[in-house]
C-alpha cells in the first residue's frame, strides 16, 4: 500500500488540465458568464430606450432555443418527411440535413457587440471611406409606423458596404438583420456576421428542403418583429443599374402574414448612390463571361495590395475620400394598408395566383426604391461625358450640361443630393473625383473621356439612368 506508483508525464499533464478546466468551469466560468451577461442587459436596457422599434425578444432568444425551433417547427417536420418519401432516404438522414441547415442559416446576434463594437468599427470605417450623408428620409411617413410592426428595409445593392453604411445609420433607430450571401461565409467573415444579427441565404438553391427550413426562419423572425434589411436584386448591380427584382425572401415574409391581425409588416424603401463603388471595375467584369473568374486566393491577393496602396497613399498625404455615399429613406410602405386598398391576401394556398401577387408587390417595391436613389455627384459629372465620349468640354459646359441634367431629375420627381446646398461645388466634387482617378483626363482646362473608361462611367450614370426621360 506504500509502494510508489510511477505515472508518465504526459498522464500527469492531462490529469492537470482537466483539474484546472474543472475548477474554471464551475468557480470562474460562471462569474465571468455572469458579469459579461449582465453588461449585455444593461446596454439592452439603455438601447431600448432610444430605439424607434425595440429589441423584440425573439432577437434575444438564445440561439440553441431557436435552432430547435426550427428544427422541430411542423412545417418543416412535414417537408422532411415528403422528402424521405421522395428520395427513399430514412428519416434521420433528412433530419440531420434540417440540422445542418438550420446551423447555417440562425445568427446568434449579439447586443453588446452590435451597439458598442459594430457600432465604432462601421463609423470609423465609413469615416475613412466617405463623406457618409443621409439625403432624405420621410419623417412623417416613419412616425406614423407602428412600434410593435415587423420593419423591412428594401434596398438598391450597390456594394458590399451596403450592409454597413444602412446598419451604421440606422443604429439609432433599429437592430436590424441582413440577408447575406454565400460569399460571405469564410473565417472569421461568418463569425462576426452571425453575432451582429446576419443570416446566410444560398442563392438560387434548388433544395427544396433547405429552401423549406429557410422560409421558415424567415417566417419566425418576421412575425417576432425582427426588422430586416433585403436587397431585392439579390446581387450586387454590374452594370451600376437598378437590377429586376427576385421575390423569393418576400413571398416568404408574406405568405403567413395576416393582413387583420397580429403585427403589421412595413416596407421601406431605401436609395444608396456612391461617388466611388470599390467593386466598380471587378462587377463590370462579371459583364464579360469570356473573363476568366479569378480564385479566392487571387481576390484576397488584390484585395490586400488595394489595402496596402491607400495605406501607402495616406501615409504620403496624397490619399482622399472616396467622395459621397448617400442615402436616402423613402416612405414606408404598411402592408395591412396594401392589402386592403388592393384587396390581397397573401395567405392564399394557390402558390401560382400569390406569387403573381408577391411580383407585383415587388415591382411596386423596386419602383419606390428606385424614386429613393439620389443623384451623387459623380453620377451627374460623368453623365456628361458618357452623352459625349469624343468631346472635350470646357468647365464652364461641363456645369450648364450638369445644371439642366439637375433640372430634368428634380422634374421627375427624384432627389439630387447637393452637398453645401452649393450647385457648384457639386460639380467640382464631381469633377475631381472623376479626375483623380483618371477616369477623365484634363489638359489646359479643358476635360475628356479617358480612353477606355467610358464603360466605368457609364456604370456611375446608370446609377441614375431611370431619372430620366427614355427618349434622351
Amino acid at each position: 500500500m506504500t509502494e510508489t506508483v510511477g505515472l508518465p508525464l504526459w498522464l500527469v499533464i492531462i490529469g492537470g488540465a482537466l483539474a484546472v478546466w474543472a475548477l474554471l468551469d464551475h468557480l470562474l466560468l460562471p462569474s465571468v458568464r455572469w458579469y459579461f451577461r449582465r453588461r449585455v442587459n444593461i446596454v439592452i436596457n439603455q438601447i431600448n430606450k432610444r430605439l424607434d422599434v425595440r429589441l423584440p425578444a425573439f432577437e434575444l432568444t438564445k440561439r440553441r432555443v431557436i435552432i430547435d425551433r426550427l428544427i422541430y417547427d411542423t412545417e418543416v417536420l412535414e417537408v422532411a418527411k415528403k422528402y424521405c418519401q421522395e428520395q427513399g432516404v430514412p428519416n434521420e438522414v433528412a433530419m440531420e440535413k434540417v440540422k445542418r441547415y438550420a446551423n447555417e442559416i440562425v445568427p446568434s446576434f449579439n447586443a453588446y457587440v452590435y451597439f458598442r463594437l459594430g457600432n465604432w468599427l462601421s463609423r470609423s470605417l465609413l469615416r475613412v471611406l466617405y463623406r457618409v450623408r443621409v439625403g432624405s428620409i420621410d419623417e412623417e411617413g416613419f412616425a406614423k409606423v407602428d412600434p410593435l410592426s415587423s420593419v423591412v428595409f428594401v434596398m438598391n445593392h450597390r456594394s458590399n458596404l451596403d450592409y454597413i453604411l444602412l446598419a451604421c445609420l440606422a443604429i439609432n433607430r433599429v437592430a436590424m438583420s441582413f440577408a447575406v450571401g454565400e460569399w460571405a461565409r469564410v473565417w472569421p467573415l461568418q463569425q462576426l456576421i452571425r453575432i451582429l444579427g446576419g443570416y446566410f441565404v444560398r442563392r438560387g438553391s434548388g433544395d427544396t428542403l433547405y429552401r423549406s427550413v429557410l422560409a421558415r426562419y424567415v417566417q419566425m423572425a418576421t412575425e417576432g418583429g425582427v426588422v430586416q434589411a433585403i436587397f431585392p436584386e439579390g446581387r450586387l448591380s454590374k452594370d451600376g443599374r437598378l437590377g429586376d427584382p427576385k421575390i423569393g425572401l418576400l413571398d416568404y415574409m408574406l405568405r403567413s402574414f395576416d393582413s387583420k391581425k397580429g403585427r403589421d409588416l412595413v416596407f421601406i424603401p431605401v436609395g444608396v448612390n456612391y461617388d466611388r463603388v470599390l467593386e466598380d471595375r471587378s462587377s463590370l467584369l462579371g459583364l464579360d463571361h469570356d473573363t476568366p473568374k479569378k480564385s479566392r486566393l487571387g481576390v484576397i491577393r488584390k484585395t490586400l495590395l488595394f489595402i496596402v496602396h491607400n495605406l501607402w497613399l495616406m501615409l504620403r498625404g496624397g490619399w482622399y475620400r472616396y467622395g459621397y455615399a448617400v442615402v436616402n429613406f423613402g416612405t414606408p410602405i404598411s402592408m395591412r394598408l396594401y392589402g386592403k386598398r388592393y384587396n390581397v391576401d397573401f395567405r392564399n394556398p394557390d402558390k401560382k395566383a400569390r406569387m403573381e401577387k408577391v411580383k407585383l408587390l415587388a415591382q411596386d417595391l423596386m419602383l419606390a426604391v428606385g424614386r429613393t436613389i439620389p443623384a451623387a455627384p459623380v453620377s451627374l459629372v460623368a453623365s456628361v461625358f458618357v452623352e459625349n465620349p469624343d468631346k472635350t468640354f470646357s468647365k464652364q459646359e461641363i456645369k450648364a450640361c450638369v445644371q439642366s441634367l439637375i433640372s430634368e431629375i428634380e422634374e421627375h420627381g427624384a432627389r439630387v443630393y447637393i452637398p453645401r446646398s452649393d450647385h457648384d461645388y457639386t460639380i467640382e466634387v464631381g469633377l475631381r473625383m472623376l479626375t483623380l482617378r483618371h477616369l477623365v483626363l484634363e489638359e489646359n482646362d479643358q476635360f475628356r473621356a479617358a480612353p477606355g473608361e467610358i464603360n466605368v462611367l457609364r456604370y456611375y450614370v446608370n446609377a441614375i439612368a431611370h431619372h430620366v426621360s427614355s427618349d434622351k
